[in-house]
């Protein structure tokens, strides 16, 4: 059995600095964060209301909900990409896959 202090120090060995200047990073973190305060506005209303969306919880998700298209658009222009071609990409890939009945599953490539 391992303890914890034991993993600690030797899972640092498979650890490295990465620098992250880059101009994809800050907005990436940002939507990572936002969409956890989305997940966990949505959690506390099945935990909390038994799933019953309150109008001030509506307003807070769409409060978020903005926050993650904020930080989506501004991954899509770093990208050169523009959120109407990635949105159109999205939904050719998800009626592709409607079409040959793989809309369920796991994998990009289904």
């Amino acid at each position: 059995m391992i303890n914890f202090d034991e993993y600690q120090r030797d899972s640092r060995k498979t650890w490295h600095l990465i620098h992250t200047d880059h101009a994809l990073v800050y907005p990436t973190l940002g939507l990572t964060n936002e969409a956890g305060e989305v997940a966990g506005k949505i959690k506390k209303i099945f935990r909390d209301h038994g799933g019953r969306v309150t109008e001030a919880d509506r307003l807070a998700l769409k409060a978020e909900l903005g926050d993650v298209l904020w930080y989506l658009t501004q991954i899509c222009t770093e990208l050169d990409l523009t959120l109407e071609e990635v949105a159109a990409h999205n939904l050719t890939k998800l009626f592709a896959r409607l079409e040959r009945g793989t809309i369920k599953g796991e994998g990009d490539d289904r």
